[in-house]
Parts: structure tokens; C-alpha cells; sequence
């Protein structure tokens, strides 16, 4: 083909990647590969073992962009339909590579088994196809060159797939790429709506766009966080790794305490190297969350360096015997209530004889609120040179509560050992 490759699409083929057992991972992969050198992937699709929505798709993709990569759909049963629905779109003739029969049957000799004579179906090669090899399995790959557009069939276990795609990469697409490059950074964000996230930065980065590089945004959300993407295209690496480095510095500027990571780092492992850095020990007092907030401070290996203990205190009976929290103070402002959180914080801190404290207690439904203390009312505490409690609502069922109640515990945290206030902004906005 002639000129640079720019437009890719991404088709994913196999029936059980339209069921909810089965994900498809090797897009992200793809995509991630293909954006590193300067490739856009337009779209992607899972299509099902369907010959005709596999011609029909191909086709589509055909007309829109440079390349497109197929993974999936390779295998030696009749449901595999990628090479034959590819060959026959192209109007391409099919025949047998014996070189890839005999290394199958060889494949299959050294386990002492018999080659099925269905496995012949992965040998058969499109006219002018260039075989890739697969020691991980016996799908080999295919690439292939029509119509001016760039065509890869690649496996479908992840395992097989990789090695192939960072060769097709590499050795087939790179210096078709046309030398432009394509470098993303993503800002963690806490604390913070995505609304109120776009209302502070879009200001600054829509002026990004006329700029030299330019750098386009993308927001995302999830549960207790916001991610803003930072994307910059163009041949001089230095130039865009300056560009996003500005760009970050004044979302810094603007987020000075609620931007955590933009260097791929979890919240959890931002938290971790905090407290390994400053030779602090944690514990943590659970009620409504149920030990969730321990279990991501102990996700990241490593965090028997900083993590003591954890307990989780359902019970009114069991604050008060397991953490010295009085009766009296539960009673006076019931469990859910920022005096309890902070007794909480307080007490396994003391008990413990660690240096960071974390009382959480709350309200996760569906049931047991009312109109003062309504579900998704959680109050959280962080023990430290002081103990300082805050209340927050969180909003949705009581999965979505507990998730946000127990990053939003860690960030407490984060901020903490900071110096910068819990910030809940992003609860009114």
C-alpha cells in the first residue's frame, strides 16, 4: 500500500465474547500498541461466529480505514470463520501451506498425540498472504496487502496474540506510521464530580487544541474518581512529552490536591509509597464498609510494610469492646455520626500503637435510613497528629456506596498525610 497508515479498526471475533463469561482484552492491547505509534483506532467491534456479519463488518472496516485487525476466529473448527469470510471478501484463493500442517502435526507429535485432520483448516493460506509464525499455538497468523489497505489475522489467547501483534507492530506498521507519534497521560483525579472536573479545566485545555502540538482531552469516570486523558500527537517526541508536561502543570495548578497520580499509579499504591516513605504504620476501624478499604490498601504487594491491622466493627457492642469507643458518645449521636468515626480512628490507633488511624462508619442500604441519617450517609475518620472526621452522602445502591466509601477512606488518607483538607465538593456538584 501506499502512504501512511493513520486509521485502524479493531474487530474481535468469537460467539463467547458476546456473553457476560468472556471479555474482550485484546482490543484495549491493540489499541494501546496502535495509539503508541501514532495509529487512531476509529472503532471496534465483537462480532459473533457468523460468516455473513463477519463479511459485512470487514467490509465496512474496509472502507473506512488504513488498517484493520482482526484477533480471534483462527482456530481448526468450523465455527472459526475469519480466514475464509477475509479470503472470499477479498476474492482471494485459499490453499494449503503444508509447512504449517507439518509443524501442526509436529505440534501435536511431541505431546504424542495424532494431528485431527480438522486442523488442516489453520493451514490453508490466502493467495499472497504472508504467513506469521505462533510457537505459543497453532493458529498462525496472516497479514495481508489489498486494496491499498493493510489486513491482520491474529489469534485469540491473549498469550498468542501478544507476540504477534508487537511483531506486526514493530516490524510491519511502525514505519508506516509515517514517524508521528501519539503519547496520552492520564490524571487520576479524587474528590471531584466530572462535571465540576470539566467545569474548572475546560477552560484551559480548549485552548490546548490550537496549540503546537495540540493536546486533546478525554474525561472518564468511576466510582470516587475522575480520569482526565491527555493526548498529544506528532513527530518530535520531546516536544510532545513538553507539551503534556505543561498541560499537567496546569491542571496541577488548578486540582493542586485532588490530582493523586498521573503516572499510571492506583490510589491505593500512591497511598502505600506514602507511608513507606515516611515510616508510618496503619490500621483501620470498618463498619459499614466491611474491611473494602483494607482490601485495597493490602491489593498492592508490598503493604505488610505499612498495613498492621484491620478490624471490621459491625456491632455497636463489638466498637465499644474492640475499640474503647464509649456507649454513652454512641448513644448520645448515634453510630453513624462523625463523634463515632473519630472514636473509631482514635481507638484502633491506640490499641494498635500504629501511626495512622481510619474509622468508618456509615449507612450502605437499601434499608435502615431515615430522614436525618438517610442510606448513603457515611462518616469517616482519619486518626493522625490529630483525628479529624468528615460526613459524606454518597450516592447509589449499596455496592456503589461501600466502593465509594472505601476509596474516598483512602484518600482521606492520601490528604492527610499531605496537609490538604478532605475535600467532598464533588458531593454537591
Amino acid at each position: 500500500m501506499s502512504g501512511p497508515v493513520r486509521r485502524a479498526a479493531i474487530l474481535a471475533i468469537g460467539s463467547e465474547l458476546l456473553t457476560s463469561g468472556r471479555i474482550d482484552s485484546n482490543s484495549l492491547v491493540i489499541t494501546d500498541a496502535l495509539n503508541a505509534i501514532g495509529i487512531d483506532v476509529l472503532f471496534k467491534a465483537v462480532i459473533g461466529d457468523d460468516r455473513a456479519e463477519l463479511a459485512a463488518a470487514f467490509a465496512y472496516a474496509m472502507s473506512r480505514v488504513d488498517v484493520v485487525m482482526f484477533t480471534g476466529g483462527l482456530g481448526p473448527t468450523e465455527d472459526d470463520l475469519t480466514r475464509e469470510a477475509v479470503a472470499a471478501e477479498l476474492g482471494l484463493a485459499l490453499h494449503e501451506d503444508h509447512a504449517i500442517t507439518d509443524a501442526i502435526r509436529k505440534r501435536f507429535e511431541m505431546r504424542g498425540w495424532k494431528m485431527p485432520e480438522i486442523n488442516r483448516r489453520q493451514a490453508m493460506v490466502p493467495e499472497g498472504a504472508v504467513v506469521l509464525a505462533n510457537p505459543h499455538g497453532t493458529a498462525p497468523g496472516l497479514w495481508i496487502e489489498a486494496r491499498g489497505k493493510c489486513i491482520a489475522l491474529m489469534p485469540g489467547p491473549p498469550r498468542e496474540m501478544k507476540p504477534m501483534l508487537a511483531l506486526i507492530v514493530q516490524g510491519r506498521l511502525q514505519a508506516r506510521a509515517g514517524g508521528i507519534q501519539l503519547r496520552r497521560r492520564i490524571l487520576k483525579i479524587a474528590g471531584r464530580s466530572e462535571s465540576r472536573v470539566e467545569e474548572l479545566t475546560q477552560p484551559i485545555y480548549s485552548r490546548w487544541r490550537d496549540e503546537t502540538p495540540p493536546i486533546e482531552t478525554t474525561i472518564l469516570a468511576a466510582p470516587g474518581q475522575i480520569e482526565l486523558h491527555l493526548s498529544a500527537r506528532g513527530g518530535d517526541e520531546h516536544a510532545l512529552t513538553t507539551a503534556l508536561d505543561r498541560g499537567e502543570a496546569a491542571i496541577r495548578e488548578i486540582l493542586p490536591h485532588d490530582v493523586f497520580s498521573a503516572d499510571g499509579r492506583s490510589l491505593e499504591e500512591v497511598v502505600g509509597q506514602l507511608l513507606r516513605e515516611r515510616h508510618l504504620r496503619i490500621a483501620l476501624a470498618e463498619s459499614c464498609t466491611g474491611g473494602l478499604a483494607t482490601s485495597r490498601l493490602t491489593d498492592v504487594p508490598g503493604s505488610s510494610d505499612y498495613v498492621d491491622r484491620s478490624v471490621v466493627v459491625y456491632s455497636n457492642t463489638a466498637k465499644t469492646e474492640l475499640l474503647g469507643v464509649p456507649a454513652d458518645l454512641i448513644a448520645a449521636h448515634g453510630a453513624v455520626s462523625d463523634p463515632v468515626a473519630a472514636a473509631m480512628a482514635a481507638g484502633i490507633r491506640e490499641r494498635s500503637g500504629v501511626d495512622v488511624g481510619v474509622g468508618i462508619t456509615g449507612i450502605a442500604g437499601p434499608g435502615g435510613g431515615t430522614e436525618s441519617k438517610p442510606v448513603g450517609m457515611v462518616c469517616i475518620a482519619v486518626a493522625l497528629d490529630e483525628t479529624v472526621a468528615r460526613t459524606f452522602k454518597f450516592p447509589g445502591n449499596r455496592e456503589l456506596i461501600k466502593t465509594f466509601a472505601a476509596f474516598t477512606a483512602v484518600d482521606m488518607v492520601r490528604r492527610r498525610l499531605l496537609g490538604a483538607a478532605a475535600n467532598a465538593d464533588w458531593l454537591q456538584k
